[in-house]
């Protein structure tokens, strides 16, 4: 079979990827495994314009937050599901320290900030020092997005479910050979395991690992996102997802009990309501040193791409760079520069 494009991986990248080049009338074929966990099925589905205890701007925002909402909305009609609604943050502050850097944020930065009357949340949680509002915040159903987008490119005849193995890929006359699939150009989406692709392991890939738990609160409300320390985002029926955790140095990439332990004390702690535990996952995201994604062509291995790297930023960033990849294949157009692999050519010509 001869395609355009063969894609590796089905996560967020991918499927926003091949998405986009197949609505140019590219031929595109994409290799993936089903896998129970993966970094974009354990992620928590969440576009937050502001970051860390400073609450700054996220980088870009301003460009990346809207391109993503129009995205999803757009994909969701053509899966026929709703796949991005807004649902707002509620930042609980934990301590004066945090209601102080709130409400010095707040003097300058009003368009994403607000205060929040407390008294409407008394009877939900154990309140200490206020509740500050980020907005708006967008819930994406990331697992509705890739089973519906996974049915698409099977009924298209554009997916093949199965392991991807380097030694079966090779590079002959400029045409990529990979079992008996020819393509003009090789793209990796495959998350964690761009760490050791023979072609782009030089990266300064900089895996963390996050764990989260699937709970049952049937009487919170389900039209916020609530953080303090840990997020609880509305997930399924009456389910939340509570997490996570960026784990820099660990042992294993699975659940631990002392994420579940930390958990629960949190809850005990802040919640008034009873929960229930249904569910505990954890999986490794492709994050890297420079918090910017991995977007390109090899300098050497001029068919062979990469699209990676989106670390916690994956649902605002991916569908923005997934459409600038397929633009930069299709029309030439450049790659915004912080995210180039370009800046690593001297790396990747060694």
């Amino acid at each position: 079979m001869q395609v355009d494009t063969l894609i590796i991986g089905q996560g967020l990248c991918g499927s926003f990827l091949s998405w986009n080049l197949l609505n140019e009338g590219q031929r595109v074929m994409v290799v993936d495994t089903a896998k129970l966990y993966t970094a974009t099925k354990v992620a928590s589905g969440v576009i937050n314009p502001v970051t860390g205890r400073r609450i700054v701007r996220t980088w870009e925002i301003e460009t990346f937050m809207p391109f993503a909402v129009n995205a999803y909305q757009e994909m969701g009609k053509e899966l026929s599901v709703e796949l991005i609604r807004q649902c707002n943050v509620l930042d609980f502050h934990s301590t004066p320290e945090n209601k102080i850097a709130f409400s010095e944020r707040l003097k300058t930065e009003t368009e994403y900030l607000s205060e929040v009357d407390e008294k409407n949340w008394n009877s939900f949680f154990h309140l200490q020092f206020g509740i500050g509002e980020i907005h708006p915040c967008w819930l994406i159903q990331l697992n509705d997005l890739l089973e519906g987008w996974r049915k698409k490119l099977i009924s298209a005849n554009a997916l093949i479910e199965s392991k991807f193995n380097f030694h079966d890929c090779m590079v002959k006359d400029e045409i990529i050979h990979w079992k008996d699939i020819s393509a003009d150009r090789i793209i990796f989406c495959d998350g964690n395991a761009g760490t050791t692709n023979p072609w782009f392991q030089l990266l300064p890939f900089a895996p963390n690992k996050g764990e989260a738990i699937i709970a049952s609160i049937p009487d919170l409300p389900r039209n916020h996102i609530y953080k303090q320390s840990l997020s609880l985002v509305p997930w399924k029926e009456d389910l939340f997802w509570i997490g996570s955790t960026y784990e820099w140095k660990y042992d294993h990439p699975n659940p631990t009990p002392a994420f579940r332990e930390k958990v629960e004390f949190q809850l005990k702690n802040w919640l008034k309501l009873p929960y229930q535990i249904v569910d505990h996952m954890a999986s490794e995201r492709p994050a890297n040193i420079e918090r910017r994604p991995f977007v390109g062509f090899h300098p050497i291995q001029k068919n062979i791409g990469i699209l990676n790297g989106m670390g916690t930023k994956g649902c605002s960033l991916a569908p923005y760079f997934a459409h600038q990849f397929a633009q930069h294949i299709i029309n030439n157009q450049p790659i915004h520069t912080l995210a180039s692999i370009d800046r690593f050519k001297n790396i990747l010509s060694r």
